[in-house]
């Protein structure tokens, strides 16, 4: 069996994005799958190749390494190419035709360590990982500037209660899996490398049970909702990412639990809103007390309130610092900035009317 062109058994460019690939991926693996495909072997086999292709392509250093092959020349069309290393044996004279089997890294500069750490050489395994969720999360303005927790629900894959993860319903009885015989792994692959992967009939289990389980229907997982308490950092920003170590999704297994990622974003506040570290808000004032000067209380983002003095003469849009009173991150903590804003009042009676005309021919202003 040659080795083939990733690429072209997900059916995408090289160029293609991980979105791509991933579209790609699901869509024929949904395709192919043995469950919708029993008795089929040549979706089963399809479906190795997809899910070979994936684990590959879908993982950024891995995918690179693959790529330096190609460009050496390690694959040609579908399968792959090589011939008898110069200096090891080989004859002299007309040159002999490609032979997967014959292939020999040496001349590349250790290409052969790389492709073993791809493909596992030498019937490697890699150990179970469950996939990682993300999620969006989103945090009110004061939890995200003073940091603290929230609570969300996740849709996650769980072990199924029912039958402990192994698939069976309860007392049934258990065969060996006829696809791998019992491993749980297939192996393809040919000359100096083979692929091991889960067998898709029994989901690397070795073997089959007489009656699959009624809530998972063999699976031996289920989609179920978890709540988690997640800690928001100080300072948090509308797109701050934190990675939660094994609270992903689980796996049949028994290998930990995969992560969960989580992307913030902060709801706006009625009244403040961030300037970097600096807390921003407004607050109205009136003709006299902009004219004459005065003080009023400011709410500050811990809830507590600070008495800020007011000067005459200030003017609409003025900006009042109050030091200490911003978000701290990393040592470093911002302020609160009071922008005050001037009222006019919409109605006045001919008595203050007159008395305002009053005010501004003594002053000299125009009106």
């Amino acid at each position: 069996m040659a080795a083939k062109d990733f690429y072209q058994v997900l059916g995408v460019s090289d160029s293609a994005s991980q979105d791509e690939i991933k579209k790609a991926y699901r869509r024929l693996a949904k395709q192919y799958h043995p469950d919708a495909n029993p008795n089929n072997a040549g979706a089963a086999e399809r479906f190795k190749e997809i899910s070979e292709a994936h684990s590959v392509l879908s993982d950024a250093e891995k995918r690179k390494q693959y790529d330096h092959m190609r460009r050496l020349g390690a694959f040609d069309g579908g399968g792959m190419r090589g011939g008898p290393r110069p200096g090891a044996g080989a004859r002299r004279g007309p040159a002999q035709g490609p032979s997967a089997e014959n292939f020999d890294f040496g001349d590349f500069g250790g290409l052969g360590d790389i492709f073993s750490s791809i493909f596992g050489r030498g019937g490697r395994q890699e150990e179970p990982r469950a996939e990682a969720i993300e999620t969006l999360v989103e945090v009110p303005f004061r939890v995200a500037a003073l940091g603290g927790k929230v609570n969300v629900m996740l849709q996650v894959t769980d072990v199924c209660p029912t039958c402990a993860g192994s698939g069976g319903a309860p007392g049934a009885t258990w065969s060996t899996c006829p696809e791998c015989n019992g491993r749980g792994t297939i192996s393809f692959g040919q000359g100096g490398f083979a692929v091991n992967r889960p067998c898709p009939q029994c989901r690397g289990r070795g073997r089959i049970p007489s009656q699959p389980c009624p809530t998972c229907h063999g699976a031996g997982e289920i989609r179920a909702e978890r709540q988690v308490a997640i800690t928001v950092p100080p300072g948090t920003e509308t797109g701050t990412r934190v990675r939660m170590r094994g609270q992903g999704q689980s796996t049949q297994a028994g290998a930990p639990n995969g992560d969960l990622l989580v992307t913030f974003q902060v709801q706006p506040d009625r009244f403040f809103r961030r300037e970097g570290l600096d807390i921003v808000c407004e607050v109205p004032l009136n003709l006299a007390q902009a004219a004459l000067g005065t003080r009023i209380r400011v709410r500050t983002l811990d809830g507590k309130r600070v008495v800020l003095r007011i000067p005459g003469g200030t003017q609409s849009g003025r900006r009042f610092r109050i030091k200490g009173q911003g978000i701290e991150k990393n040592g470093v903590k911002g302020d609160q900035l009071v922008q005050v804003q001037v009222t006019v009042p919409d109605q006045l009676t001919p008595e203050q009317q007159e008395l305002f005309k009053r005010f501004a021919e003594s002053t000299g202003m125009n009106y």
